[in-house]
C-alpha cells in the first residue's frame, strides 16, 4: 500500500460511489481527506467517520473548487492529491432528442469541473514543489456510445486535459494521470442499466468491478510505482494492471 502519512487529499463527487469509497482508502494510508460534493449532508457523513473535512460545492463553479482548496491549505497548509472524480452520466439519449440544459451541465461537470479542480491546484502544487492530479476518466473516452455524446465528448475533452497538464506541468513535479475504471457497480451503472439504451446498459451487474477497485487503483497511482503513467491512462480493464495493484491474484 501506498503510505500517503501526513498528506493532503482532495477528492471531489465523493458523496457515493467512486469518490467515498476513495475517501475512505486514502484515509486508511494515513492522508488527511477533504472530501467535496452538492450533497453536504453525505460529505458531513463520510467525513465524520474518517475525522476528514467536509466541503460542500458544485465544481461546475470555479469559484467552489477554488474555495474548496483553500480550505485545506488553511487547515493543513498543502495540498498533495487532488482526485477529480466528480461526473454525470446523463443526459442518455439521441443526440437530436437531448435536453440541451441536460447536455450543458455534464459538460459543466465532466470537463469544466476538471479544469477548475487543475486550475485551483495548480498554484499550491508548483509552490510547494509538486503534486498529483489524478483524474478519473472512461473509455467512453475514446469510442462513442449511442446515446452518449454528452459523457463521450466530456470524457474525452478530460483526458484531453490530463495530457495538457502532464505537458505544461510535469517540469514543475506535477504528477498528471488519468483512470479508465471501466464498469462499477454504483449508481451511475443502475442509471445507465435503467435506460436500457446501448450494449452497457444490458451488461449483468456481476460485470460490473466494486468502487473499492477503482479507489484503490487512485491510491496506487498516487504513488511512485505508478510513474511510467505520467500524462497517461491507467486501464482496470488491463489484467496486469489489477494484479500489480494486487486486485487480483
Amino acid at each position: 500500500m501506498v503510505d500517503l502519512e501526513g498528506r493532503v487529499v482532495l477528492i471531489t463527487g465523493a458523496s457515493r460511489g467512486i469518490g467515498a469509497a476513495a475517501a475512505r482508502v486514502f484515509a486508511g494510508a494515513g492522508a488527511l481527506v477533504g472530501v467535496m460534493a452538492r450533497d453536504a449532508a453525505a460529505v458531513d457523513q463520510l467525513a465524520a467517520g474518517i475525522e476528514g473535512i467536509a466541503i460542500a460545492g458544485d465544481v461546475a463553479r470555479a469559484a467552489d473548487m477554488d474555495r474548496a482548496v483553500a480550505v485545506l491549505v488553511e487547515r493543513w497548509g498543502r495540498l498533495d492529491v487532488l482526485v477529480n472524480n466528480a461526473g454525470l452520466i446523463g443526459p442518455i439519449a439521441d443526440l437530436a432528442a437531448a435536453d440541451a440544459d441536460e447536455w450543458g451541465q455534464a459538460i459543466d461537470v465532466n470537463l469544466k469541473g476538471v479544469f477548475h479542480g487543475m486550475r485551483a491546484a495548480l498554484p499550491v502544487m508548483r509552490v510547494q514543489g509538486g503534486g498529483t492530479i489524478l483524474t478519473v476518466g472512461s473509455g467512453a473516452a475514446h469510442a462513442p456510445k449511442e446515446g452518449w455524446s454528452a459523457y463521450c465528448s466530456s470524457k474525452a475533452g478530460a483526458w484531453m486535459l490530463t495530457q495538457a497538464l502532464d505537458h505544461e506541468a510535469r517540469a514543475d513535479g506535477i504528477r498528471a494521470l488519468s483512470l479508465s475504471p471501466g464498469t462499477v457497480a454504483t449508481d451511475m451503472q443502475d442509471t445507465i442499466r435503467k435506460s436500457g439504451i446501448n450494449p452497457v446498459s444490458r451488461l449483468d451487474w456481476s460485470a460490473h468491478v466494486p468502487p473499492e477497485w477503482p479507489a484503490r487503483a487512485l491510491l496506487w497511482m498516487a504513488g511512485p510505482d505508478a510513474d511510467e503513467f505520467l500524462g497517461a491512462e491507467v486501464s482496470l480493464r488491463d489484467e496486469a494492471i489489477r494484479r500489480r495493484i494486487g486486485l487480483i491474484g
